[in-house]
């Protein structure tokens, strides 16, 4: 059945809005698949962060002129659908891959990133790389880490000084000559505490 001007007019329209802001787009065909499992790859593009349509193959390059994935939209050959995203290119590009690996009635025809055009390897290899969270999670490792080494190092220092202190005293190495001198040291410098005291008291005596 022809689809008459008024449908093709409004799905291009919606698609247009739909693309406006998408910085890339996996294209890709199928052959024999279940409804459960288009459901099952929908499912897998949406936890992805992207949408996914069939398209009309005369109809995408309307729909995505002036887009960042205009290019991987134009002169495209039997069943075609995009998977597109305006978030993390690589999350997408690793969900589609790994669902591909077990369903085979789905391939990839070309990809896309702000305007590059990526062959169906590139997507493996885009797929390979570590995604945004990923990245950002390993930054956050990097500057979090010198200060949790420098508090383990203060907290290390710490118990190690009263660990050397005990055994010190278990084995009397505090005793005898250096622990007589000890408080001779202390009793020698009494004297000279209480002389600053007295000179810091004396000038609020005479005010």
């Amino acid at each position: 059945m022809a689809v008459s001007k008024a449908k093709k007019h409004a799905t291009v329209e919606f698609l247009t809005k739909d693309l406006a802001n998408s910085t890339s787009a996996i294209v890709g065909t199928f052959s024999g698949l279940t409804a459960g499992k288009d459901f099952s790859l929908r499912k897998t593009i949406r936890e992805a962060g992207g949408k996914y349509h069939v398209i009309k193959n005369k109809l995408a390059p309307k729909a995505a002129a002036g887009t960042k994935i205009e290019a991987a939209l134009q002169g495209l050959k039997g069943v075609s659908s995009v998977a597109y995203t305006e978030g993390d290119p690589v999350a997408l590009a690793k969900a589609l891959s790994t669902w591909v690996k077990d369903n085979a009635e789905f391939t990839f025809k070309l990809g896309i990133i702000d305007g590059k055009v990526l062959t169906v390897a590139e997507i493996g290899d885009l797929a390979a790389l570590p995604g945004k969270e990923e990245i950002f999670s390993k930054l956050l490792f990097l500057i979090n880490a010198p200060a949790q080494r420098l508090a383990t190092v203060i907290n290390a220092t710490g118990r190690d000084l009263a660990v050397v202190i005990n055994q010190g005293v278990e084995k009397g190495k505090f005793g005898g000559a250096a622990a007589a001198e000890a408080p001779a040291a202390v009793a020698a410098a009494e004297p000279d505490v209480q002389a600053e005291a007295a000179a810091t008291e004396a000038p609020a005596e005479g005010a």
